[in-house]
């Protein structure tokens, strides 16, 4: 009996939208369709990394135990560095998970997306410590402090490459799975208006949301997060060009690289720092899934026949 055609999966960027990634691959676990080898770009990179280390669990409980007051626990505020915030705090907690693993160690291959500062060049992080090589992929230019390896800087590979169906093909996918989280940025035309609208955020509320908790003497911090009357604040401007920047380059990406299976999770409600919105983000991309489960059995049984 042959064996099944070789799928790899294609998870893309979307900060606090990732978490829907987690629903993705649950239910392709579920039904049997578990990836061969999984490439995936920032948090898509994070999420991918984590599940291959066999970490999902406990990523899972901890993403839904987050708080706005717990998301701002883990970033340590820097003046005078290269990022906003040196990202030391979360490194810790990933290593508390997965100490000194190496992509080589895992359990399926794996290959982290990051981008070459100095030359703005795609890297495919394969090989070497995984808690380096998915720092690297997130380290967000302004928010985090980019990550030395190997003599050259990098930074977040959605800048160049936000959903890596590319890298997929190229590392022997015979179906490419991808999940794309700016495919739905203006909804679906038939979303329902949501039931409770205290409960929903816009991308400028997200980003300003953070200002609840800051300390009124920390003038620098208010002047980030906190809105004027005469117009959004820093944070709320970045956001909502990150949100613009990773929209136009996946469509981009997508349509010269399609994935032959796309699954979209309808996640354009949640605002892309609303990582306290984990649950409802997970349940998102569980749906999308389940309804790309017969679209991924089809392509398997094309390539078989």
């Amino acid at each position: 009996m042959s064996a099944r055609p070789k799928i790899v999966l294609a998870l893309g960027g979307g900060v606090a939208r990732g978490w829907a990634h987690i629903g993705v691959l649950r239910e392709l676990e579920k039904a049997g369709l578990a990836p061969d080898a999984v490439c995936g770009t920032s948090i898509g990179a994070l999420i991918g990394g984590l599940y291959l280390a066999g970490k999902l669990d406990a990523l899972e409980l901890w993403a839904r135990s987050l708080t706005q007051r717990r998301m701002l626990g883990l970033l340590d505020f820097t003046i005078g560095g290269s990022g906003l915030f040196g990202g030391k705090r979360l490194a810790a907690q990933l290593e508390e998970q997965i100490g000194s693993t190496c992509i080589e160690m895992l359990n399926r291959p794996f290959v982290a997306v990051a981008t070459e500062l100095d030359t703005g060049r795609e890297v495919w992080l394969r090989e070497g410590s995984l808690i380096q090589a998915l720092t690297a992929s997130y380290a967000l230019p302004g928010v985090f402090s980019p990550i030395k390896q190997d003599g050259r800087w990098l930074v977040d590979g959605a800048l160049v490459n936000p959903c890596p169906t590319s890298v997929a093909r190229a590392f022997g996918g015979h179906v490419v799975v991808a999940v794309s989280l700016h495919s739905d940025l203006l909804g679906a035309p038939d979303d329902p208006p949501p039931t409770n609208p205290a409960t929903v955020s816009s991308e400028h509320e997200g980003a300003s949301a953070l200002s609840r908790w800051l300390r009124p003497d920390r003038m620098i911090l208010q002047k980030i997060f906190a809105d004027r009357p005469d117009g959004p604040a820093l944070s709320s401007v970045m956001v909502g060009a990150l949100n613009i920047l990773l929209d136009r380059l996946t469509r981009a990406r997508l349509a010269g690289d399609p994935a032959d299976v796309l699954i979209a999770p309808h996640v354009a409600r949640i605002g892309l720092v609303e990582f306290h919105r984990a649950a409802e983000t997970i349940d998102l991309g569980a749906q999308a899934a389940r309804e790309a489960v017969p679209l991924i059995r089809h392509a398997l049984s094309t390539l078989k026949a």
